[in-house]
């Protein structure tokens, strides 16, 4: 009888250690399969929600297959305490294994809503923008300029929201005075910046803030963001270049960054230039002079005169030799490797040509033949 008893126990025993290592087979499995979501959804996760609160609206939402389940592989990851705020992107198929990684990650927030602060050349834009999950693309909710306009009702409702992302967006050009204003009208940032920068020291590009963010710190990315494009471009210079240092170098940058809109004339204007540099010629560059008036602090807004041509000032290269001695504006990473990686080119001149683009020549004749085509075209209105 104990005989028996012994064997029945030890069947059930065999039995239950088979049954169990198969749930726990099919939980890892259901834990790591693909999960039910056919398409991409953004998930906001409140703050001092739990992952009770987040497991039960997953499910709720197609996200995953239980919500039990759910808790059981975050407590099994050991990450049930590590839920954090924000909007997270959930692709379509995504397991519960790569959500509970993606709402315990942490970082700046993957969809949702976008405030995006524009610093252009021209005016300054505050953007409230609201992803599409499904298909990436951002749709426009309220824009504003800052310096002109009041704060629309969007924009003071997300402002506060959980999981909203602020990003400053510098352009191409802009010089430190315009950063410094419009970084001033970013009421969600913080504290004063008490010295301008250097011009051309700002690295224009994207950068994602998080309200409470000094408006020093903002700069000082910039800064070492702009460093670290400088240094690069340096180090893999060509050979032969007419510039003493970096800065001579960033300074040729700023030039050619107002000179052309164009990204693939960048590197032929850096050969004109140093053309005229190697042959001691002057720079003769309009954008230079309109800095000697404006130090980058306002937009000249008409033509140069005769008077401002021939007028000395320390950038006007009309009467300058050589380079001016700072730059005029913050020229980006493109603008900084053509001055760095210049065209090998006989030209010394160049004009519009009426199309948004510029005509290059190699002599003062031709030269002179495209500017009267120029002005014939601006006359005819064509």
């Amino acid at each position: 009888m104990w005989r028996s008893l012994a064997s029945s126990v030890l069947t059930l025993l065999l039995v239950g250690t088979f049954v169990a290592g198969g749930v726990l087979m099919w939980a890892r499995g259901q834990v790591n399969d693909s999960g039910p979501l056919a398409q991409a959804i953004c998930i906001k996760v409140e703050s001092g929600s739990n992952m009770r609160t987040l497991s039960d609206r997953l499910e709720g939402q197609g996200a995953v297959s239980s919500a039990s389940l759910f808790r059981l592989g975050a407590d099994y990851a050991e990450k049930s305490a590590q839920l954090k705020a924000g909007s997270f992107l959930l692709p379509a198929g995504a397991s519960m294994t790569q959500i509970v990684d993606i709402v315990t990650r942490g970082g700046a927030s993957t969809c949702g809503t976008e405030v995006v602060f524009r610093i252009g050349i021209n005016r300054a834009t505050v953007q409230v923008r609201e992803l599409d999950p499904v298909t990436g693309r951002y749709s426009e909710r309220a824009s504003f300029n800052p310096n002109t306009d009041a704060a629309p009702e969007a924009y003071s409702r997300v402002k506060s929201e959980t999981g909203t992302r602020f990003r400053i967006s510098l352009a191409e050009g802009v010089t430190s005075y315009q950063v410094l204003r419009e970084l001033e009208q970013i009421d969600v940032l913080e504290g004063a910046v008490p010295d301008l920068p250097p011009e051309g020291s700002l690295a224009p590009d994207s950068y994602e803030v998080r309200p409470g963010d000094t408006r020093q710190s903002v700069v000082d990315r910039m800064r070492r963001a702009q460093q670290r494009v400088l240094s690069d471009a340096w180090d893999n210079r060509v050979a032969g270049l007419p510039y003493a240092s970096p800065l001579e170098a960033l300074v040729m940058a700023s030039i050619i960054e107002k000179e052309t809109g164009v990204s693939s004339e960048r590197r032929r204007v850096a050969s004109v230039f140093v053309n005229r540099l190697r042959e001691g010629w002057r720079l003769q560059t309009d954008p230079t002079v309109i800095y000697g008036i404006t130090k980058g602090q306002r937009s000249l807004g008409r033509g140069l005169r005769r008077s401002e041509l021939d007028r000395r000032t320390a950038w006007n290269t009309y009467v300058i030799d050589g380079l001016p001695p700072t730059p005029i504006a913050n020229p980006g990473r493109a603008a900084i490797e053509a001055a760095l990686d210049p065209e090998d080119t006989d030209y010394f001149f160049f004009v519009a040509d009426g199309s948004g683009g510029h005509e290059f020549n190699t002599t003062l004749r031709a030269h002179n033949q495209a500017v009267a085509r120029l002005r014939a075209r601006e006359a005819s209105g064509n």
